[in-house]
């Protein structure tokens, strides 16, 4: 089976640059004998930064970059000369990023805009030349600060889509299928379960020129939570999501207990996934009769929308698209409101299942060798016994 080229999940290592030393140099040219200090500052080392790309949509150009190293800052010279600044090194990501710590699993920060720049790690600030140092008492300080040192962290990156409609259902649910008849999106259809192994987005299209996105994810069954199926591999990307589209088909033998199933298995992967707004879609109704479906509504819960339709005759979609549309446009339920208050929760990682987690997203697990600090050359510097950095 061929390899997607979906990558929603890589594990890299990241280092900034190093500040470069300060340079302990005393002038002596000819009648000048005694010039003074004139050594130069270091250069400032490079920072890895995070910048949201719209160009992006997955992982896959960072599969196989394992080390990100930015550039170490130039050693101050002679002459007051400072030294170079290391280069900056970005990290373009697609929208919806979120980056994690590897060993501890704790959420580190988020990328969700395009153009939006998340310094990762940050460059290690130059010394001070003897220059900076030189007093009416001490005129001709014989010392410089080294520069400080690199940051260094191994991070996982995760892709959540950015969606306002995420599709919940059982395989075979119908959910590649209403994307396909409410948007353009292509996804994989067939009569088999696990047909979709791969998230897909499509613009689903509105009255007056408007429109929202809907995701559609792999299906997830009873136990997904203990690994069974495709697990909740997948549910990350429905975290992001303003409003939860749950799919259950009207031919099977108790709707709300397969609601309540997958209600229950949201729960053991994220209980604030709850907190979203819901809307039940009964689907396949093209196979039951007005009276069917009267029976069935008296029994489903009156506390959320329920609407049902058939994606093959078309039956309840635009009735189904005006209560995505209410219900998106909710005060409570506004993805931009949830955006700017900062009320979109990442769960840390549970680090028990992260090396499971890894493995089942094909991630190498082994530690990356990374190359020695070379020893710094102190000939011409002096660290200040508790010296500290000036802001």
């Amino acid at each position: 089976m061929p390899e997607s080229n979906f990558v929603d999940y890589v594990k890299i290592v990241c280092r900034s640059g190093k500040g470069g030393r300060g340079s302990m140099h005393l002038r002596h040219v000819k009648y000048q004998p005694n010039g003074g200090p004139d050594g130069g500052d270091g250069g400032h080392g490079g920072s890895v930064i995070l910048r949201g790309s719209h160009n992006y949509w997955t992982l896959l150009h960072l599969r196989y970059q394992r080390h990100v190293f930015a550039e170490d800052g130039g050693n101050g010279g002679r002459d007051k000369c400072h030294g170079t600044d290391g280069k900056d090194m970005y990290i373009d990501v697609p929208c919806g990023t979120v980056v994690y710590d590897a060993e501890t699993g704790k959420f580190i920060c988020d990328v969700s805009y395009d153009g939006q720049e998340v310094v990762l790690l940050k460059g290690g600030r130059g010394g001070k030349g003897n220059f900076q140092f030189r007093t009416s008492t001490n005129q001709a300080p014989r010392y410089a600060q080294p520069g400080e040192p690199r940051q260094e962290k191994t991070v996982i990156l995760e892709l959540k889509l950015l969606a306002d409609v995420g599709l919940v259902g059982f395989p075979n649910a119908g959910k590649s299928t209403l994307l396909s008849a409410l948007s353009s999106a292509r996804p994989k259809i067939a009569n088999y379960p696990f047909t979709t192994l791969e998230p897909s987005l499509g613009i689903v299209s509105y009255r007056d020129n408007k429109s929202f996105v809907m995701a559609d994810i792999p299906g997830i069954i009873e136990g997904a939570s203990e690994g069974k199926g495709l697990g909740l591999r997948f549910l990350r990307h429905i975290e992001r999501n303003s409003l939860l589209l749950f799919m259950v088909p009207g031919d099977t033998d108790s709707i709300k207990k397969d609601y309540d199933v997958l209600l229950g298995e949201l729960k053991k992967f994220n209980p604030q996934l709850l907190d979203k707004r819901r809307v039940l879609a009964v689907t396949k109704c093209d196979l039951l009769d007005d009276e069917l479906i009267s029976m069935l509504r008296a029994e489903l819960p009156d506390s959320q929308p329920v609407v049902f339709i058939s994606s093959v005759t078309g039956l309840g979609l635009d009735e189904l698209k005006d209560v995505l549309w209410n219900e998106l446009n909710h005060e409570s339920n506004k993805i931009s409101a949830i955006t700017e208050s900062e009320e979109i929760a990442h769960r840390d990682k549970d680090m028990s299942h992260l090396q499971q987690e890894m493995h089942d997203e094909g991630v190498d697990t082994q530690d990356v060798d990374i190359e020695e600090e070379p020893d710094i050359d102190e000939a011409d510097v002096e660290d200040l016994e508790g010296f500290e950095y000036e802001e």
